[in-house]
């Protein structure tokens, strides 16, 4: 059970605090709730450019890592569809540096051209060493046009086109972080050897003066379901084909989304499941293949891939998947194997929490969710799946209709 205090401050900021005395650490955390989804289709992959800019420095600091590594702490941030977030650890003595670095470039981001066009050419090479220049870089641009038809979803957090970054302006950059890094779109998280009072004190002191933004109310296109499978044909300069299957699946919030969690492990979690057993081991069709799915807030995308073992042909190594996914849905599981996956699943959420900041980024996203306290019921929810239920799932997602599937041929292949 991880316990924590909340508070919230006049211009919307909201604060959660997790005591860990056990550290002489601290983990400050920023969550704003902004991601790939949140951008104009014509101009995509600001949210990804943000989280390099927010390091190019701001008005009163123009180095963000340079003191915070003098007071012996380390940062980085990561971007998604859903999010982006920001954080850093450091002695917990030496907090209210990363206060200090984190309520500037929130008040004040240097919007100076150098920076733009340091990060523009940063996040452009990116880009194209790994979308366009690595082997199977495109198959999930291809793959998020083919199963999305309205939801943003569509493109990927780097972009949906090149263009899009290259072509940024200051004032279109400026807009998009005046709209959404505010503090009424943001949740700050402090996890480590801290007091709830003292950090009461610094979050008033540093963030209490920047004014909140205008609300930002989302209003994302739904995503119609799916009728008709749907598929397409790529030939590229790949080593082997590779086959790639996405079904759509329920959201965050959605009933079955534990047991579909446990659906893919069941089905591609590791060395003993049922994928890797049947088509690697036995049947010797693909030389590797994975089965997940992203944990998008939003209704995402179950998804089966793999490599395919030379002189395989496409149409045998699909029909071998379908069939396994057939089995999914007719077979009933035993009750022994849906506790194998629970046990697992168990095991690596006790190992998560063991790092304080693994609870600050978890406490950040169940508040973003809508309450941090949902992290303490994430178990007993995957305890309670049971293989019917399971089953009933794999029968609502692999439905023949649901399905996209993206052929992606070697150009030596027949």
């Amino acid at each position: 059970m991880i316990q924590f205090d909340r508070f919230q401050l006049e211009n919307g900021l909201k604060v959660l605090v997790h005591q860990d005395t056990t550290t002489p650490m601290a983990v400050v955390n920023i969550l704003y709730n902004v991601g790939a989804k949140d951008e104009n289709p014509e101009k995509t992959g600001f949210a990804h450019l943000f989280e390099h800019l927010m390091f190019g420095g701001s008005i009163h600091i123009p180095e963000y890592d340079e003191p915070l590594q003098r007071a012996g702490g380390e940062n980085n941030a990561y971007t998604t569809n859903d999010l982006t977030n920001y954080y850093c650890q450091l002695p917990a003595e030496n907090i209210e540096t990363a206060f200090w670095l984190e309520s500037d470039r929130m008040l004040s981001l240097a919007f100076s051209p150098k920076s733009l066009e340091v990060q523009r050419k940063v996040v452009c090479e990116e880009f194209k060493e790994h979308y366009i220049n690595k082997p199977y870089g495109d198959a999930w641009h291809k793959m998020r046009t083919l199963a999305y038809t309205a939801h943003p979803y569509r493109w990927m957090t780097i972009g949906a086109s090149l263009a899009h970054v290259e072509q940024a302006t200051m004032e279109e950059v400026k807009d998009f972080f005046f709209q959404f890094y505010r503090p009424n779109n943001a949740i700050l998280v402090v996890t480590g050897n801290v007091k709830t009072e003292d950090i009461k004190v610094l979050a008033q002191k540093w963030f209490g003066p920047i004014p909140a933004g205008k609300p930002y109310v989302r209003n994302l296109p739904v995503e119609p379901k799916q009728e008709k499978h749907r598929s397409l044909d790529v030939r590229a300069d790949v080593p082997m084909d590779m086959l790639m299957m996405t079904w759509h699946m329920g959201s965050r919030f959605d009933d079955h989304y534990h047991a579909t969690d446990l659906l893919t492990e069941v089905l591609g979690g590791g060395a003993s499941s049922r994928l890797y057993e049947q088509l690697i081991k036995v049947r010797q069709i693909f030389s590797s293949i994975s089965c997940y799915h992203f944990g998008t807030i939003d209704p995402g995308l179950f998804v089966i891939t793999g490599k395919l073992v030379k002189g395989i042909s496409m149409s045998v190594a699909e029909k071998a998947v379908l069939d396994e996914v057939e089995k999914m849905k007719t077979e009933i599981l035993t009750q022994k194997e849906v506790q194998k996956v629970i046990n697992k699943t168990e095991s690596m959420i006790c190992f998560e929490d063991m790092s304080i900041m693994n609870r600050a980024q978890s406490l950040a996203f169940y508040e973003l969710l809508g309450d941090a306290a949902l992290m303490n019921d994430e178990l007993s929810k995957y305890q309670a799946v049971t293989p019917a239920l399971i089953q009933a799932t794999a029968k609502t997602i692999f439905e023949e209709g649901n399905r996209n599937t993206l052929y992606y041929y070697s150009k030596t292949s027949a």
